[in-house]
């Protein structure tokens, strides 16, 4: 009697062979058309008229200037939503407050906001005819079309990455041990660094890795407060796009290449990351 519910149950693991392969072949496919062709496209262009043609778009300013202006963002912008996740995430995960539903919502906000429209919105609050804009110009302070803008739409882009990674891991653990260790004594700076940031360095570097990969490739919002100056406000994927619509296809694809390979060697250290430390980003079963 106690086998009868489960009798004519059946584990997808045991779906007959033809069907795995189907299923592995489509997803396989799949992202070889959607991922892996486009990839090998932009090395393909970059080398079309050969490595020197192609070493020769860095032998250029405004390529330069971009790079530079794009790792300085990136280097801004990953750890100041480093301290905002980790904040986010402890108080979210150890404390009951008002509003915290809320509070979860905005961080995901970013997620479901087109970049295009959340960078309009900071020029809307910060450019010369914005909310701000006359308090800002009294004290000769620029934000839009300049490097605090495009740090703040960056920003804004790549808020929950961080946050969204160590969330539900904390939340999993819950605050057990840090009760015991402020029990034992310990300040709560120590039971933070001694006892939570142990447990959760794994899922941060994960989410740092994808946050720095999504910064140095955001378009859309930097696009809208940047103001396309060459050689002053353009990021990489900028530049991409202004060497594209010059026909110089070889220099923009050479540009993206590095992109390109910027974003392999994150998606490397992920891959070794989930190898090597699975279960802790896992959070003993979540990931």
């Amino acid at each position: 009697m106690s086998d009868a519910p489960n009798a004519g149950f059946r584990s997808p693991l045991q779906e007959p062979a033809p069907v795995r392969w189907l299923l592995i072949l489509l997803a396989v496919a799949f992202l070889a058309l959607v991922v892996l062709l486009p990839l090998a496209a932009v090395f393909a262009e970059a080398l079309r008229k050969g490595p020197q043609a192609a070493l020769a778009a860095f032998d250029d300013e405004a390529t330069w200037s971009a790079v530079t202006l794009t790792l300085t963002v990136a280097a801004i912008t990953v750890p100041a939503n480093l301290v905002f996740g980790v904040a986010a995430a402890w108080a979210i995960a150890k404390f009951e407050f008002p509003g915290k539903s809320l509070l979860i919502t905005l961080i995901d906000l970013p997620f479901s906001v087109s970049p295009v429209v959340s960078g309009l919105v900071f020029v809307l609050v910060f450019g010369s005819h914005g909310l701000l804009g006359p308090y800002l110009s009294a004290w000769d302070i620029k934000i839009i079309f300049a490097l605090p803008g495009i740090v703040l739409a960056t920003t804004f882009v790549t808020l929950p990455f961080i946050a969204r990674e160590l969330i539900p891991l904390m939340q999993e653990q819950g605050t057990a041990e840090e009760e015991a260790a402020l029990t034992l004594g310990a300040s709560g700076l120590k039971a933070f660094l001694t006892v939570t940031l142990p447990n959760i360095r794994w899922a941060l570097l994960y989410g740092v890795l994808l946050c720095n990969a999504r910064a140095m490739g955001e378009f859309g919002a930097v696009a809208v407060v940047s103001g396309h100056i060459r050689g002053l406000t353009n990021t990489m994927p900028l530049h991409v796009e202004i060497l594209y619509n010059e026909y110089n296809f070889v220099g923009a694809f050479a540009v993206a290449t590095l992109l390109a390979l910027l974003a392999l060697v994150t998606l490397g250290a992920k891959s070794l990351l989930e190898w090597r430390y699975g279960d802790a980003l896992a959070g003993k079963g979540r990931h």
